[in-house]
């Protein structure tokens, strides 16, 4: 088999591109699922209260974090067993038959509840597949990396998804342009879903064209599935450290860009296109930062760069949330998802490589996963959490507290783990 990385600068390109697409799709499903939380919940979760009916389609969605770990146990186990490019292609299809139960299935009015129990079906594949996903490609680039660009490459799983971001918001542009309300709700929000479907064998064949990486490819021995488990217990503390680690990534991401059409169309009262617009920003400051702040931990080392954005979101994420909430406008939503952007960006950035540099290189993709799927836990209810906040305390600025308290959640994981300089895989931890 052809070695995965070359000398060649364009065969990493390459190489980086096609695992990073998988995961573009990931993304681009649980974007457009909270970007039309509303119309799925008229279509799957109707109720008396609005309130009731919101909240129950944003708990769907959050469940299909709940498979996450189980995906980043079992699938990891796979990847780490049997290698990255049998394990990625697995996972994106799995997610493809997910998103087609989200796609397709008729609504609450005609099949009755067998709808929303096929939707949350068709969440849990797409959290189940997704447990190993990000880890997956993360380790991959990671393996693939040039020596000092580890923190740049690994950037770019992140970076993928914000493509998928951009594009799932742009739509959400598009379809609100040339279509009523009426119909977006009625039938128009599944268009993306099928958009999503489309691409599938597409995706497929470029995955399918991955190389196995040198790192995996040359070791003499992988792991059966028993010896992971138990690495695993071995690590425990570790795996929770580091989902203190992700926290912060998780909650943020998810507040910035799922949450916004929803916020800001239920909760500013601004049009649904002026919250898309904003999310559409986003991504774009996303995609800019992430890779600047990989390259930038590369040369001045991962803890300052977390260190740093940690506090400034612990000291700025409510106050900025206050100022938008006191006189809303598309101006004000616009420079506070910006600020939350490069707080995230910045974090994350350093974050992913971080995290696949303190996983012992024979779990690598499973120990990654299991920290990840396990912080998902907590910020993929983000939406369902803020939804509830804001009900419950009457604080609009609610969210900018909860994304606060993610900071010090990662503050604290970056001091435990960078007691020590040496990651138990032998990287060193800037």
């Amino acid at each position: 088999m052809e070695p995965a990385t070359t000398r060649h600068p364009e065969s990493r390109f390459r190489a980086v591109f096609r695992v990073v697409s998988g995961n573009f799709l990931e993304m681009f499903d649980f974007t457009v699922y909270a970007y039309y939380a509303g119309a799925i919940a008229h279509a799957f979760f109707p109720a008396d209260n609005e309130f009731i009916s919101l909240l129950l389609a944003l708990s769907v969605f959050g469940a299909g974090f709940l498979m996450r770990p189980i995906g980043a146990l079992v699938l990891g186990a796979y990847i780490d067993r049997h290698g990255r490019r049998k394990g990625l292609i697995l996972s994106l299809s799995l997610m493809a038959a997910g998103t087609a139960c989200v796609a397709f299935v008729p609504g609450y009015a005609t099949i009755g509840v067998i709808a929303p129990v096929i939707v949350l079906i068709g969440r849990l594949l797409q959290g189940f597949s997704a447990g190993v996903e990000l880890g997956g490609v993360s380790v991959y680039l990671s393996e693939i990396a040039t020596p000092g660009k580890r923190g740049f490459f690994c950037a770019w799983q992140s970076g993928s998804q914000q493509v998928a971001v951009i594009f799932a918001a742009s739509l959400g542009v598009l379809l609100n342009q040339v279509l009523p309300a009426s119909e977006l709700s009625a039938w128009g929000w599944r268009v993306p879903f099928l958009i999503g479907c489309l691409i599938v064998p597409f995706l497929l064949l470029i995955r399918r064209t991955l190389r196995e990486t040198d790192e995996f490819a040359a070791r003499k021995r992988h792991p059966g599935f028993g010896e992971i488990m138990k690495s695993m217990v071995d690590n425990a503390g570790l795996i929770v450290a580091g989902m203190g680690l992700v926290v912060m990534t998780t909650v943020s991401f998810y507040l910035i860009t799922t949450y916004t059409p929803t916020f800001g169309k239920t909760v500013l009262h601004l049009s649904a296109i002026d919250s898309l617009v904003v999310t559409v920003c986003v991504g774009v400051s996303n995609l800019f930062w992430l890779p600047v702040s990989g390259a930038v931990s590369d040369r001045v080392g991962r803890r300052p760069i977390l260190l740093l954005f940690t506090v400034l979101t612990m000291l700025t994420s409510y106050p900025a949330m206050q100022w938008l909430v006191s006189a809303p406008s598309f101006e004000r939503l616009l420079l506070v998802e910006l600020w939350f952007s490069v707080l995230y960006a910045w974090y994350n950035g350093a974050m992913v490589v971080s995290l696949t540099e303190l996983m012992p290189a024979h779990v690598r993709t499973t120990g990654f996963s299991m920290a990840y799927s396990l912080a998902t836990l907590v910020g993929g209810f983000t939406p369902a959490v803020s939804t509830s906040l804001i009900h419950f305390t009457g604080d609009k600025a609610a969210p900018g507290a909860w994304m606060g308290l993610a900071g010090l959640c990662g503050a604290v994981a970056t001091l435990i783990l960078y007691r020590s300089q040496q990651a138990r895989n032998g990287y060193k931890l800037a």
